[in-house]
């Protein structure tokens, strides 16, 4: 079993030529720290000043890490991927909103989501970010137990309301639904609504899938105890495991505010935690169903093995494999062909609201030890097997 995720041709051939030039080219500038700072702030610089650069964005990192600036846009693609059985998750990758009519606006178009994956067989999970719905402040004033005034009352009753009307579309359309986790600060208040999105929606199979970040140290325990919870309240569990996104936000606010970092020290220890959760999962598979997140391969190796010492088969329908579009076509596409279930994530909208998302994205590559280094070495492996041919 071992070695499949080094078989390029699989991996890369949905890419041209040009397109796997411009990937070699975009992931040698991620490898570069200073670089991707200085873009990152050169890039901010002119999307504010309102410069003519929207164009080049789209035409290199966008077109690459994103799928379009909409649904149907992003269409070409999904059926693409879906052609060698990669799915696909529409991720409408605008952050930052704080208004109530933006959050309606994510609101309705996370429901259009839902009506998409419904229509499309390549499309077998919606998702939404909670502060999509919300200001992360009150999410946080609500996890701290702090009171909140008449007007923020009203506030959160607004964005339960926008919680249960999507969960309830998903439930009634049988789609399954991936919420996405966020800074720890924020996300004890949306770990209490998921789960009784949980309770309520997710009696006879799961609709509904949380997200724990493993470099988080209290993250195996609470799963732990949400799976004690389900079980004797009588719902299923929908887990979708990733090592995280926010750790140099999550270690300045802790240094900043003189409290331990909440997450793990080192990679190592986060590995262990994510390959612990994975294992968990597995062994409570009746009653716990997985997206599991990740680009590490040791990993995928094992939950593959996992998977294969319970008997059970590549296909089944509760365990996922999921990676981020642009990245880890190697891993993707070699496990789709062995009949895995497989989805890339597939940000988009407009070029300009996506930005963030894309800098963060090149953000995480530069401090991810081996990602960028393994993405050229198998980009380079395919562009030297072309030129053999």
């Amino acid at each position: 079993m071992r070695n499949i995720f080094n078989n390029t041709q699989v991996a890369f051939s949905l890419k041209s030529d040009t397109e796997l030039h411009r990937a070699y080219f975009l992931f040698k500038m991620i490898a570069n720290e200073p670089l991707v700072r200085i873009g990152t702030a050169v890039t901010n610089f002119a999307l504010k000043a309102h410069l003519p650069v929207e164009g080049l964005i789209r035409a290199t990192v966008f077109d690459h890490f994103c799928g379009g600036v909409n649904e149907e846009d992003c269409l070409v693609v999904v059926d693409k991927m879906f052609a060698k059985g990669v799915s696909s998750v529409l991720d409408y990758s605008v952050e930052g909103k704080e208004e109530e009519d933006q959050f309606d606006v994510v609101l309705e178009k996370t429901l259009k989501l839902i009506a998409f994956a419904k229509e499309k067989k390549a499309i077998p999970f919606a998702v939404f970010k909670p502060t999509g719905f919300g200001r992360l402040e009150l999410y946080q004033k609500i996890g701290e137990g702090q009171e909140l005034n008449s007007d923020e009352t009203e506030e959160w009753s607004r964005v339960v309301a926008r919680f249960n009307k999507v969960c309830k579309t998903a439930y009634e359309n049988d789609v399954a639904l991936l919420i996405d986790a966020e800074e720890s600060w924020m996300q004890n208040a949306a770990d209490d609504l998921i789960e009784k999105m949980m309770q309520q929606y997710n009696t006879s199979k799961v609709i509904v899938f949380n997200t724990l970040q493993m470099y988080r140290k209290d993250r195996l325990d609470y799963l732990k105890k949400l799976h004690k919870k389900a079980e004797t309240k009588g719902f299923k569990v929908g887990i979708k495991l990733v090592r995280g996104a926010y750790m140099e936000k999550e270690n300045e606010r802790a240094e900043e505010n003189g409290y331990s970092s909440p997450i793990h020290d080192s990679k190592e220890a986060t590995d262990q935690n994510y390959d612990a959760a994975l294992k968990y999962i597995v062994y409570a598979i009746d009653t716990i169903s997985i997206f599991a997140g990740t680009h590490n391969e040791s990993s995928v190796y094992l939950l593959m093995d996992l998977m294969e010492g319970k008997g059970i088969k590549p296909n089944d329908s509760r365990i996922w494999f999921g990676q981020l579009y642009g990245m880890s076509d190697t891993i993707s596409f070699n496990l789709a062909e062995k009949g895995y279930n497989v989805a890339k994530y597939l940000p988009f909208g407009p070029v300009k609201d996506v930005m963030p998302y894309l800098i963060r994205r090149a953000e995480e590559n530069t401090s991810v030890t081996g990602q960028t280094s393994r993405e050229l070495t198998m980009i380079k492996m395919e562009r030297d097997r072309r030129k053999g041919r």
